[in-house]
């Protein structure tokens, strides 16, 4: 019998490299080669947005990571090409800003009414937890339900991280972007919007979504007993863990 193996390669995160790709070749190149001695503003525009929209289309088609964030993202940066190619108000860029990750943190509210909610997709899912081994602990405590109503609020909280960054992403792009679209100057505020945003929008996001981790851990040893390395996918640690709560967690 012939076996199917699967060719496509493993998914590493690479932070720093998209950190680079995505934030700060596309700000350099927007900042300080917009002008007509350079590349121009729409050329720095085009290759500057090339950047991170290349670079997306390449982790999607690559990995496979069909998910709707990351598809998201890349319309994203095709609308911000698009609304500075077409000269179009910079009011424009403000709403569309604010409506990404306003549509996703909706996308995750009306998940929870679905059978497939999106914080058990991004936190709790087999890829960072063992689901399975979990999901016997409560079913022998009968703290299914609990855990369910912590793992709703939970998603309210995931939910409103991308309505803080909604209106944090408005706010910075009525602030800094304020020049017609098309203009050297419009590219420049451009990139210094992408690079402000990093450490005001997406540090502090980040924080919060660290935060909603913790609360999700607190909530699985509480009601399991089990400590976060005992629940961690298996293939995280590369080794199995016992299937009872450890020694020290036994009794509480």
């Amino acid at each position: 019998m012939t076996q199917t193996t699967n060719t496509t390669p493993t998914h590493k995160p690479r932070p720093w490299v998209d950190l680079l790709v995505s934030i700060v070749i596309p700000s350099v190149i927007l900042m300080k080669l917009s002008g007509d001695d350079y590349l121009g503003s729409t050329w720095a525009l085009v290759i500057g947005i090339a950047f991170p929209l290349g670079w997306g289309l390449f982790e999607l088609l690559r990995y496979r990571k069909y998910n709707f964030i990351a598809v998201l993202g890349v319309i994203s940066v095709g609308l911000t090409g698009g609304i500075g190619l077409m000269e179009l108000d910079p009011q424009w860029l403000a709403i569309k800003e604010a409506a990404v990750p306003l549509l996703i943190g909706l996308a995750v509210l009306v998940s929870t009414r679905t059978q497939y909610p999106l914080v058990r997709t991004l936190l709790y899912n087999p890829s960072v937890l063992d689901v399975d081994k979990i999901q016997r602990a409560l079913a022998e405590r009968n703290s299914e339900a609990e855990f369910e109503a912590r793992l709703l609020k939970a998603s309210y909280l995931f939910s409103g991280t991308f309505f803080f960054s909604s209106a944090m992403n408005y706010i910075l792009a009525k602030w800094i972007v304020t020049s017609p679209a098309g203009t050297q100057a419009f590219n420049e505020e451009l990139g210094r919007m992408t690079l402000v945003s990093y450490p005001m929008i997406a540090i502090p996001s980040m924080v919060m979504m660290i935060a909603i981790f913790y609360y999700l851990w607190r909530t699985i040893r509480r009601l399991t007993g089990y400590t976060l390395e005992e629940v961690m996918s298996p293939h995280l640690h590369g080794s199995e863990q016992p299937e009872g709560p450890s020694e020290s967690n036994k009794g509480r």
